[in-house]
């Protein structure tokens, strides 16, 4: 889906609900769409600045709150950073694969690991609301790059 679609979908979203997806927080999730990786929120802040002077950093966080709630995006508590996510209006467990090389991020939907988590959960009288793992490591391009390096240093 590419991103006005995206955006497209979430201001019928927040019409249904009765929300207000106003022009800066669009700007807010078109920024993370456009950026294909996370970004935290000064980063966005400075981005934003691009087109609105006026924005602080407040601003922001109100816009990342907004977006949080309604699922247009995530966050990587491990990095405290923000990443779009591409198919909101599900209530779905997140898992991350987050490179430490390059930074990218993939999210990942493994229904094996929620069912084992609900399930462990079960047994311990736990009721589960939300999940997101993020797994650190490396990225295929990342591990080629670092096997290349090593292959040229002998």
């Amino acid at each position: 889906m590419n991103n006005s679609t995206l955006l497209n979908k979430a201001r019928a979203f927040c019409e249904q609900r009765g929300a207000r997806f106003t022009p800066l927080r669009e700007k807010v999730y078109e920024i993370l769409l456009g950026k294909h990786g996370p970004m935290g929120a000064y980063e966005l802040l400075d981005a934003l600045k691009e087109t609105e002077s006026s924005a602080k950093p407040a601003t922001v966080y109100r816009a990342l709150d907004f977006l949080l709630e309604f699922g247009f995006i995530h966050r990587l508590e491990s990095t405290n950073a923000f990443v779009a996510c591409h198919h909101f209006g599900c209530n779905h467990p997140v898992q991350f694969l987050i490179c430490d090389s390059c930074g990218d991020v993939a999210e990942i939907q493994s229904q094996g690991l929620q069912s084992t988590l609900d399930k462990q959960a079960q047994e311990h009288g736990f009721s589960v609301t939300t999940q997101t793992i993020e797994a650190h490591g490396l990225c295929a391009d990342c591990q080629k790059a670092e096997q290349s390096a090593v292959q040229e240093a002998q």
